[in-house]
């Protein structure tokens, strides 16, 4: 899953993205209202964190126009203001859900992922490939009925395998979904984790397609 923080206040922003990385979310930050909503309406992202209170566009505002712009992705608002006429504002803008600074974290991260699982429920949250059965609800991996332990970032490639059993997924399509738009690093970063999972998952179910990605075989 990939996140947008929309976000000034830059340590908050900072805190937030590296503890929603820590769950095994990609997350991008930025701290202005325009390029808030000119990322979002790329339409990359399966969840936008938004704060109200922004320089270039106010969050009530980025919200609307992307709303209007037809642009279903959920929407968790965060705001120093408090009362419910500014959450009545809020949630008439179009957003899903509202959080008033200061939270709790754990509080924080629990809406996100009540509202990724509400988004979900029109799809299977439940993901079959073979022998592999990848529950996005619970982030839980049954190969043949017995659980497999993975770490938060294999679930994530493997998970995007998973959404397109049989097909290549190229190494910069997961990079894009799995690590955020910052990340720097060295691509062969996807072959790590793909031989991590290979280990744990047996050799023949990641192939390895040379010159254009990797295929979770569906059989």
């Amino acid at each position: 899953m990939r996140l947008l923080i929309v976000e000034d206040e830059k340590r908050l922003a900072l805190s937030l993205a590296a503890g929603l990385r820590a769950e095994g979310f990609a997350v991008d930050v930025v701290h202005d209202g325009l390029e808030g909503l000119h990322r979002a309406g790329d339409g990359a992202y399966d969840l936008v964190v938004l704060d109200i209170m922004l320089p270039g566009m106010n969050g009530y505002r980025v919200c609307a126009a992307l709303r209007a712009a037809g642009h279903d992705v959920p929407i968790l608002m965060l705001t120093a203001k408090d009362g419910e006429y500014d959450e009545a504002e809020g949630l008439d803008t179009g957003a899903d859900d509202y959080l008033t600074k200061p939270f709790s974290y754990v509080v924080l991260v629990a809406r996100v992922k009540a509202l990724l699982r509400r988004r979900g429920r029109t799809a299977a949250p439940v993901l079959r490939a073979g022998a592999l059965a990848v529950d996005t609800a619970s982030r839980r991996v049954l190969r043949d009925g017995a659980e497999v332990g993975l770490t938060a970032k294999e679930f994530s490639v493997l998970e995007q395998l998973a959404l397109r059993p049989g097909e290549v997924v190229s190494k910069a399509e997961i990079l894009e979904h799995v690590w955020d738009f910052a990340y720097e690093g060295d691509p062969n970063i996807v072959e790590v984790y793909v031989s991590a999972l290979r280990r744990k998952l047996g050799a023949g179910t990641i192939r390895t397609v040379r010159g254009a990605g990797y295929r979770l075989e569906d059989r």
